[in-house]
Order: C-alpha cells, then structure tokens, then sequence
C-alpha cells in the first residue's frame, strides 16, 4: 500500500512542522500531489482522513484539502514549457507505466513537442507538498 506510507509520511511530517511552530493541534492540512506521483487519490484520502489520525489526538479532527499539481515540463534545448499529455511519447502505455513507478525514466520515453529534445527538467508536479498547516495552540485561547 504506497499511498498509506505516503500519508504516513505526510502526517509524520505536519506533527512535525506543527510542534516547530507551537500548535497543540492541527486543524487543516492542505497537501499538494504531484501529477507523475500517480497515486490512487481516493486511497490516500481515506488514509489520511481516516486510518492515520485516529493515531494522534493533535490531528484527528483535522480538515485534508488534497489537491493534484499537474506536470510542467521545461525543454532545456529550446524553453518551451509543456504539459505531459503535451509531450512526445515514444512507447505508448508502455512509457506511462515506466513513468508511474521511475518519474526519471520520463527522460527516456518523452520528447518536447515543439523540438524534439529529450533533454527537459520537471519544473512542476513531481512529489508531494505539505501547502498549509493550520492549527492552533493552547496559548491562543
């Protein structure tokens, strides 16, 4: 289950960044995934909403806003910017699933739509982002 040790690790992560910014607990959470991530969106949802902070009285009442960042790519040839479905992908769903698992291997299979260049970098949508934290402490009473 990849999208459980995702939301693990995003949990994880917010008591961390809470506890550095003094809050007793969190009340939203607002988590950004990276398109080429390619997780099941509703299975993460439902770890985070649900399995995990039953864990931790700081974020069981949290809100989750979980948002997809779609990809932007950047051809290092030329400086077009692109969007996956934009790209030039050489072995059809072959290349999708290779992406899905390797992000990098994206180099391999895609090519700028405008030159033909498989040199680009991922400018967007890699990953995923803790946006926000809001949450409070017991001093703001």
């Amino acid at each position: 289950m990849h999208e459980l040790a995702l939301a693990d690790a995003v949990i994880k992560a917010a008591l961390r960044a809470a506890d550095e910014a003094g809050m007793d607990r969190i009340d939203k959470l607002v988590v950004k995934v990276g398109e080429l991530q390619q997780i099941e969106k509703d299975l993460f949802e439902f770890s985070l909403t649900s399995v995990l902070p039953t864990q931790d009285e700081r974020i069981a009442d949290a809100e989750f806003e979980v948002t997809e960042e779609r990809v932007r790519f950047g051809c290092k040839a030329c400086g077009h910017e692109y969007a996956k479905d934009e790209a030039a992908l050489d072995g059809g769903g072959d290349a999708d699933e290779a992406i899905h698992f390797i992000p990098e291997l994206s180099h391999a299979f895609a090519r700028c739509p405008s030159c033909g260049s498989p040199d680009f970098e991922i400018l967007a949508g890699r990953g995923i982002t803790l946006e926000r934290i809001e949450g409070s402490s017991a001093d703001d009473g």
